[in-house]
């Protein structure tokens, strides 16, 4: 699979005339296997830290991925573009449009903004991070945030998926034992805790299509969180609706 998704960004990157690849670091683990990915291509890869009142755990994560690839991929670059002062100007402008959801997924939107302005510098993609149950199961990121991307490497895997790919790499193991994070909050809030369900868990409900009964009080509530996520977040996966004249 790991050779498989490598020749597939590579051979979508030549037959579209591309002369780099850019992928947003995160400190955390889908972004540390897709921009491996990227680099095994030995296309130009540009690992792009973008700090906003990031703990500063997660951008060392980053810094310490990007170091790795670096030791072994000569093409790989290193960029640091901190939003913080740009993000805390937008929060002022707004005014009374305050919506804290609103801005944590205004971060998300920044980063992208970033993210594609050194894409078009480069003649570059931009490479997304979202993996299956994200992307196409719960719904879980921000529209025209990190779900702005020009191809999608490891949307169809799962997070096992993800983890077993990353064991596989080498990636560090600070990267593969942290807790998943949007990192949009800047408190200490994973993945679980605004979900309410494990990725393993999700993972199953994602696959499941038979009767609640039989199951245990846990399942059901997993299939209950899953599908309030899948369906409240279908704007996201739809194609957007147009009023056909």
């Amino acid at each position: 699979m790991i050779k498989d998704i490598v020749n597939w960004i590579k051979n979508y990157a030549e037959n579209n005339n591309i002369s780099s690849l850019v992928v947003g670091v995160s400190g955390g683990i889908d972004s540390a296997l897709v921009s491996t990915l990227c680099a095994m291509t030995e296309i130009p890869t540009h690992c792009v830290l973008m700090p906003i009142h990031q703990d500063p755990e997660h951008t060392k994560r980053g810094y310490n991925h990007v170091s790795w690839l670096q030791k072994y991929h000569i093409k790989v670059n290193l960029h640091e573009f901190d939003l913080t002062e740009v993000y805390n100007q937008f929060i002022n402008v707004m005014d009374y449009a305050n919506s804290e959801l609103g801005y944590a997924n205004s971060r998300s939107r920044l980063r992208m903004i970033t993210l594609y302005q050194l894409a078009t510098t480069t003649n570059g993609l931009v490479v997304g991070t979202g993996n299956k149950v994200e992307d196409f199961g719960v719904g879980f990121y921000t529209k025209y945030g990190d779900g702005g991307v020009d191809i999608s490497p490891i949307a169809d895997l799962t997070k096992t998926e993800v983890y077993e790919l990353a064991k596989e790499l080498g990636i560090n193991k600070e990267i593969i034992s942290a807790p998943p994070t949007d990192g949009l909050w800047g408190d200490s809030r994973n993945d679980e805790d605004q979900i309410g369900a494990t990725y393993p868990e999700l993972e199953w409900a994602m696959n499941y299509n038979g009767s609640t009964s039989g199951l245990n009080e846990r399942e059901i509530e997993v299939l209950k969180i899953y599908h309030n996520f899948h369906n409240k977040n279908k704007h996201k996966m739809n194609p957007i609706p147009v009023f056909k004249k």
